[in-house]
């Protein structure tokens, strides 16, 4: 569980910023339950260019840095980064990425500091009994351990670890960490680890789609979740047809006849047209059901399909799911909907976590008289006139829990983040393109 994240030096964002998940109010909380150690849902609204994904895209970095940093990048040739470049000497210090997490019961602490060249600093620190214990801690190559680190299998993982890959990455590739958390056994570099892995856990419906197989049972959950999600979204869809794709390809010895052989690089580029597979989507006509495939479904559709079997990952392990634009393609109640199974004790057993971006002011307001979002769940991105991004909560301006139109005080200003637009200007560049085009025709 993400208690907060903090960031600086990240593309828009110049200076620290924090997203800060603990609950403000008791009202995070479902009936019966007990206030959470962080709010399950936030939603960050700004105008476009603000920098509301690059608010999100600064977590995503972080975790790609964990889960890849130790094979992708090269040593000796630098680290890629995006720090603010409006500003050429603030681009030139280091950035900065630290996430606060729940894992097992114990806060955990990691974070690092990189520049153009190498990982300057890195840290782990967790907190049991509330007391903070170093687990390590690092400054260029040097490093240090805590006393229940096991010192000696780490320090032969340091002499290893480039000065371009994170420690944390090198531990879980030769360190032999294990596939689940073992609450009795409790590893904070290993689970820290996990965490970050889980959390990026994203495929598009081609993908989870084209790895089912008509006679695998285990599956039969993924394919029944997908038609449900269809279903009640009322797209006309009621049912899914799995089939074995008639041959035609190239048959490699060990697969079931009928299946075909595709290399893995041409089955991301053409999704289900080259899968083992065979999947048509049966819609409701006058006369009985049609079968139609992936690609003859609506972009709304296709966007519910990635969004749910992404969700239904999440839950399943109790992950952090980030999206950007969340309401892109999809109706404002279908958006809620999603929205309130991270909040429901029965679909979100684990504390999974879901962090979005949007531009839909509806999800400020109610639906069925409920809050969408919680006042605590609120986050505003706004960028200043030196083109710096701030990230700031919706708590800042004391709302009310009741009788406060959120939605309306938002798109009228009261909270910032919104586009200061110029008629004027707008009128004048419709214009001028009318006169350019009047005058070519001539």
């Amino acid at each position: 569980m993400l208690l907060s994240f903090r960031f600086a030096n990240h593309r828009s964002f110049r200076d620290e910023q924090q997203l800060n998940l603990t609950p403000v109010y008791g009202d995070s909380t479902e009936a019966g339950e007990s206030t959470p150690q962080a709010v399950r849902v936030v939603g960050i609204f700004g105008a476009n260019a603000s920098g509301k994904s690059n608010c999100l895209g600064a977590l995503a970095f972080m975790r790609q840095m964990v889960v890849e940093s130790d094979r992708a990048v090269e040593p000796g040739v630098g680290l890629f980064r995006e720090p603010f470049r409006l500003d050429p000497e603030i681009a030139g210090q280091p950035s900065r990425y630290v996430a606060d997490l729940m894992l097992g019961g114990v806060r955990h602490t990691y974070g690092f500091t990189i520049d153009d060249n190498r990982v300057l600093e890195e840290w782990l620190y967790h907190y049991p009994l509330g007391r903070k214990r170093r687990i390590f801690e690092r400054e260029g190559n040097d490093f240090a351990w805590g006393e229940e680190s096991g010192r000696r299998p780490l320090e032969q993982i340091a002499e290893i670890t480039a000065p371009t890959a994170l420690f944390l990455s090198t531990v879980a590739r030769f360190g032999h960490s294990r596939p689940e958390p073992d609450p009795a056994n409790p590893q904070p570099l290993h689970n820290t680890y996990r965490w970050f892995y889980l959390a990026g856990q994203r495929m598009e419906p081609e993908m989870v789609l084209s790895q089912l197989r008509p006679d695998d049972a285990g599956n039969q959950d993924v394919l029944q979740l997908a038609v449900e999600l269809l279903q009640a979204a009322d797209v006309g869809i009621v049912d899914i047809v799995v089939e074995p794709k008639p041959s035609g390809g190239i048959h490699e010895p060990g697969l079931p006849v009928g299946y075909t052989f595709v290399r893995p690089r041409a089955r991301r580029s053409a999704g289900l047209e080259r899968s083992r597979i065979q999947i048509q989507f049966a819609h409701q006509g006058p006369n009985g059901t049609a079968l139609l495939d992936l690609k003859d479904q609506s972009t709304g559709t296709r966007q519910l399909l990635t969004l749910g079997l992404h969700a239904a990952a999440m839950l399943r392990t109790g992950a952090t799911m980030l999206i950007d634009e969340i309401d892109a393609s999809l109706h404002p109640i279908l958006t809620a909907k999603l929205i309130s199974l991270f909040r429901s004790p029965e679909a979100n057993p684990l504390g999974s976590q879901l962090i979005f971006t949007s531009h839909d002011a509806a999800l400020l307001g109610t639906l069925d008289a409920e809050e969408i979002l919680r006042r605590d769940e609120i986050w505003f991105v706004e960028k200043d006139d030196q083109g710096a991004s701030s990230l700031y909560p919706l708590t800042d301006f004391k709302p009310r829990k009741e009788g406060e139109n959120r939605q309306r005080r938002y798109l009228n200003g009261n909270y910032g983040a919104v586009p200061d637009l110029s008629t004027h200007l707008f009128e004048q560049a419709l214009a001028n393109r009318g006169g350019t085009d009047d005058t070519s025709s001539q």
